[in-house]
């Protein structure tokens, strides 16, 4: 062990976003880039739609 170096118990654990507890401020987001992209409303419609279906998980669409 290296004096002074912290334990390995108190390591950093990395932290990651969950986007189903995060989907108003994911929505949000699109939003914006949608008009900096310049995005029609229907391609802003896929995004968020395929947000749901596929980022979100089967929880939103009654699976486990």
């Amino acid at each position: 062990m290296v004096r002074g170096a912290p334990p390995l118990a108190a390591a950093p654990r990395a932290l990651g976003i969950v986007p189903k507890y995060s989907k108003q401020i994911i929505d949000e987001i699109d939003r914006v880039l949608a008009v900096h992209y310049g995005f029609t409303d229907e391609e802003l419609d896929f995004i968020i739609n395929y947000d749901i279906k596929y980022r979100m998980g089967r929880e939103l669409l009654g699976g486990r």
